[in-house]
């Protein structure tokens, strides 16, 4: 998981910002990234502009804490930046 995640405590959240060239690249992430959701059942908040998207992830339902599988989505975020869908 990329060192650009912030791990929020109140309440417990993941949080990360990824900036595109423009919004032709961001639309590619965006799509990619709903296919992830669907993929993983894991639907964080997304706040987008014309170059940006703001994503935050939060606990699974009744957990106190992130689990291996919000950290794991974060991965495959950053992955879906880089290119590379294998993880």
């Amino acid at each position: 998981m990329s060192e650009q995640w912030q791990e929020r405590k109140h309440p417990v959240r993941l949080e990360r910002r990824y900036e595109f060239p423009d919004y032709g690249s961001l639309r590619d992430f965006l799509d990619r990234a709903a296919e992830l959701s669907e993929r993983e059942g894991l639907y964080p908040d997304m706040g987008f502009g014309r170059d940006y998207v703001n994503v935050t992830i939060h606990l699974a339902e009744g957990a106190e804490e992130l689990g291996p599988e919000q950290r794991r989505f974060a991965e495959q975020l950053d992955a879906l930046l880089a290119g590379d869908t294998q993880h």
